[in-house]
């Protein structure tokens, strides 16, 4: 068993439509083509047969396998749809807490680029906001909140600004860094939207993960 699967995620929030999840770095969402087993979503369900619920749990979004944090389930495929559509029009803010290498200067900013979308074959436009919460001796404390939801867009965005996030392995060297962290440090913290079927506007905060909680205290 692979030992990401021995973290346990938890319910933050649960309805009848919906769950909200803070997954554990380390864990899929759901399985890649290698058909990886133990993912949140088979996690989920698991613990919706363990119940003996009528009803299965359909991801809304993604997140990275290393990034912690939030993320929204429906309990049908309509309501995984009414999600998704929310998604779609920009009307659902994520905000995310990173760590990236160096000193980021600007205090606040707003991100473009273009990454190319393999599976759709276009190239399609990235939007990231972030602001500085605090600036360290070697890396930078950031709010960000990522207005497309392209993949590993906030990775990119950084890497391009030339601050790639702390324990960035794919778009960058880790080698070349002294500062070393066992995952990407990136931390899924908020979400807002509208209740797919009730209408009422949800809000949720999540605290730092505690790796990076200790990774500020060294």
């Amino acid at each position: 068993m692979n030992p990401a699967s021995k973290k346990r995620f938890s319910i933050v929030y649960e309805d009848d439509y919906i769950f909200i999840i803070n997954k554990p770095s380390g864990m899929l969402t759901v399985p890649t083509p290698k058909g990886e087993t133990n993912t949140l979503t088979d996690l989920l369900n698991q613990e919706l047969d363990r119940r003996g619920a009528q009803v299965q749990a359909y991801p809304c979004h993604r997140i990275d396998r290393e990034t912690s944090g939030l993320i929204i389930y429906a309990k049908s495929k309509p309501v995984e749809q009414a999600m998704m559509e929310q998604f779609k029009k920009h009307l659902v803010k994520k905000t995310y807490i990173a760590f990236a290498h160096g000193i980021v200067r600007k205090n606040s900013d707003t991100l473009k680029g273009n990454v190319y979308n393999q599976k759709r074959r276009k190239t399609e436009l990235m939007i990231t906001k972030y602001r500085v919460i605090e600036r360290r001796k070697d890396f930078t404390i950031l709010e960000v909140k990522p207005f497309t939801g392209r993949t590993n867009q906030i990775r990119i965005h950084f890497k391009e600004l030339g601050h790639p996030l702390v324990g960035e392995s794919v778009y960058a060297f880790r080698k070349d860094f002294n500062l070393k962290f066992k995952r990407i440090a990136l931390h899924a913290k908020a979400l807002e939207f509208i209740h797919p079927v009730t209408g009422i506007k949800m809000n949720f905060d999540l605290p730092l993960a505690d790796d990076m909680v200790n990774f500020i205290q060294k």
